[in-house]
């Protein structure tokens, strides 16, 4: 049964500490995925794949937007997809999963383990299904060759290590 990213309801958000003081968010505001699980409406060892374009991103400031997609970051110009692939969707307890697969951005792919709760199944108004997901967790970018960073007067770093991963989906039944 495949199912497929409705972008309409869904969000793929990102939250990294500045200076160590503040957290800036940003978001992909273009992306796909699709969910095929093996039986109805049973998300159990689903298989995976989604990916980002990553000239649709944005923290609401174009300078911040124009530097995040330049060589010192993503390279939109050479890399313009981050893709997770492999991934499994294996659940814990309850609505409670973890997606196991490989996430590349630029030219590296990693693991990544991302903790998932399936918030439900339902009908919409037009007698589609839908499932909605929550999934929570935490990369860090330097394992991904994005190292730019500068320090601060008292030594601190000004863009964290560390990328929140904060995304809601909803799925339809293809």
């Amino acid at each position: 049964m495949n199912w497929n990213i409705d972008p309409m309801h869904s969000e793929v958000l990102f939250k990294v500490k500045h200076l160590v003081i503040s957290t800036v968010t940003g978001n992909f505001k273009n992306y796909e995925g699709t969910i095929t699980t093996k039986s109805e409406n049973n998300f159990d060892d689903a298989d995976v794949a989604f990916s980002l374009d990553v000239n649709s991103i944005s923290t609401n400031q174009t300078d911040r937007d124009n530097h995040l997609k330049s060589p010192e970051f993503f390279d939109a110009e050479k890399f313009s997809k981050i893709k997770f692939t492999n991934g499994k969707l294996l659940k814990k307890d309850g609505d409670n999963y973890s997606l196991n697969g490989h996430l590349t951005i630029k030219e590296t792919t990693q693991p990544v383990s991302l903790d998932v709760t399936l918030g439900g199944i339902s009908k919409d108004s037009y007698g589609n299904t839908k499932a909605g997901f929550e999934i929570n967790g935490k990369i860090n970018r330097k394992d991904f060759g994005i190292t730019w960073n500068t320090l601060t007067e008292a030594g601190g770093l000004t863009v964290s290590e560390d990328v929140k991963l904060d995304i809601n989906i909803q799925v339809a039944k293809a």
